[in-house]
């Protein structure tokens, strides 16, 4: 058995889930509403608040989904009882970030600035301190669609190994390199 797809999913207070006849699973929350089709072999069981995932038999297919498919709809019950956030900050002289609705502008000391649509169900904000980097914060229910939107973001300017500057996630620690010796011969 896998140890992450026999886990049961302890539903909280205020999650309601239901299982569509096409084996869609819908999960319904305070802070919204996600829905995840699952594979037609897997089996979504839900008695007295806890939700259990059961797969047919030991083929490395099915295997391989048990746990997958435990992990997504545990994820959509965080996210829609929690919520996810992701922190990223901004290092380098000069560097800004400002929200305007749904739209996020960034200037990464290019000759130009970066204008990132963000989808609607992610909230964003900046915070720009003085003395300090400025931070980015994403806020969302989904947690594959924040981290690919965070992911995107840090690729518009990846953090260098030699200064640090770019974009990483709060508390991140880099692999620093030495810079070039002065003595070397």
């Amino acid at each position: 058995m896998s140890r992450i797809g026999k886990a049961p999913v302890n539903l909280p207070a205020g999650v309601t889930v239901t299982v569509a006849p096409d084996n869609t699973v819908s999960v319904k929350g305070p802070l919204g509403e996600l829905s995840q089709k699952v594979d037609k072999d897997i089996a979504v069981k839900i008695e007295d608040g806890v939700l259990t995932v059961e797969r047919p038999t030991n083929q490395p297919r099915h295997r391989s989904m048990h746990g997958l498919y435990r992990s997504l709809i545990n994820n959509m019950v965080i996210g829609v009882s929690k919520g996810y956030e992701i922190k990223q900050e901004l290092v380098g002289v000069g560097f800004k970030a400002e929200v305007e609705g749904n739209i996020l502008k960034l200037s990464l000391g290019y000759s130009h600035d970066i204008w990132l649509m963000l989808p609607p169900e992610i909230k964003a904000e900046a915070v720009s301190e003085k003395k300090s980097n400025p931070i980015v914060t994403l806020k969302s229910t989904d947690k594959q669609l924040i981290g690919q939107v965070a992911a995107k973001i840090r690729s518009l300017r990846k953090p260098e190994p030699y200064k640090g500057k770019g974009i990483k996630f709060v508390g991140e620690q880099l692999r620093r390199k030495a810079g070039k010796s002065a003595n070397a011969k």
